[in-house]
């Protein structure tokens, strides 16, 4: 039987409970929190902290009052049908989060433009000849998606002295980034870009965007870094257009089909890297608190941070 306290129940499937529940636990101690599949009442949760669960999850928990993602990305969430559409469901925006991701970004992004993939090509070659790079501050790098994790890149490329576009759905207005937005702005803003980096949240919208026509309105020997979803990328038109010779490679970190299958010739492609969705990930030390803090305000009768408003799916 419930005793009265709020119960939080841990169903982030395939990771391990025991920092997550020390850390909630630590900032809201008058939380019951519950590990999946040992719920006991399901009438009794209260939340739901949630990774990887399946599809038709939710709707059995009659009193449920938010979900909480785990990872920053939402589209799985937003994808089942049978989603309450009355539940507030909070994506993770953790400071650790978003320094791993603008770590990897700001890492790939120099790897390009220090043209390293070559050297390692040289390198099964024995092949020594130096390569030389253009300055930071005439290889513009262009960020797909201004949110938490865009903007906080495209401030760390623009202190390297890369000049920075960034473009959006909507109007957004960074100091020293040039700002893109929306669909008729999207050609000039790969036409404006050496390197382009997706980090946008998955859509209608924004599914398979960066396909062979963006492809071909990128300049030639631009890169491709994707660390936002593999639905956005059109694999096949990406070989195409580095097979030609139009681009000059890419990082890849999502993939539409996870884990990557053993026959999918992106594995062997030379000019392509593989991370294995790995680029930034959900630390335990500081998301769990950015957890207690959002349950505690629910608690407390304040607003949460980083409700997902599922009309416009991020």
């Amino acid at each position: 039987m419930k005793s009265g306290r709020p119960v939080l129940l841990f169903a982030c499937f395939g990771v391990d409970p025991t920092p997550w529940q020390q850390g909630i636990q630590s900032q809201v101690p008058e939380l019951e929190i519950r590990l999946w599949p040992d719920a006991g009442d399901l009438s009794e949760i209260d939340y739901v902290l949630s990774w990887r669960c399946p599809h038709g999850f939710f709707p059995q928990f009659p009193a449920l009052r938010a979900i909480f993602s785990m990872g920053a990305g939402i589209d799985r969430f937003l994808e089942d049908s049978a989603l309450p559409p009355d539940i507030p469901l909070v994506r993770m925006v953790d400071p650790s989060l978003v320094d791993g991701m603008v770590e990897f970004v700001v890492m790939e992004v120099l790897c390009h433009h220090r043209r390293m993939p070559e050297y390692r090509r040289q390198q099964q070659r024995s092949d020594w000849l130096p390569l030389i790079p253009p300055l930071a501050q005439d290889r513009p790098v262009g960020i797909m998606g201004l949110g938490q994790l865009g903007g906080s890149c495209a401030r760390a490329l623009q202190a390297l002295k890369f000049p920075v576009n960034g473009w959006a759905r909507s109007s957004k207005d960074i100091p020293g980034i040039r700002c893109f937005s929306g669909t008729a702005a999207f050609d000039d803003f790969l036409k404006s870009s050496d390197i382009v980096v997706c980090l946008l949240p998955l859509t209608d919208d924004t599914r398979d965007i960066l396909n062979a026509r963006a492809f071909r309105m990128m300049r030639p020997g631009s890169s491709v870094i994707n660390v936002a979803r593999g639905g956005h990328l059109v694999e096949d038109d990406l070989i195409a257009a580095i097979d030609s010779g139009h681009l000059a490679g890419a990082t890849l970190d999502v993939f539409k089909e996870e884990p990557l299958p053993a026959a999918n010739p992106i594995w062997k492609h030379e000019k392509i890297t593989v991370v294995p969705h790995a680029s930034a990930l959900t630390q335990p030390k500081t998301a769990a608190l950015v957890v207690a803090d959002n349950i505690r305000r629910h608690l407390s009768g304040q607003l949460m941070l980083n409700v997902v408003d599922k009309s416009t799916g991020y």
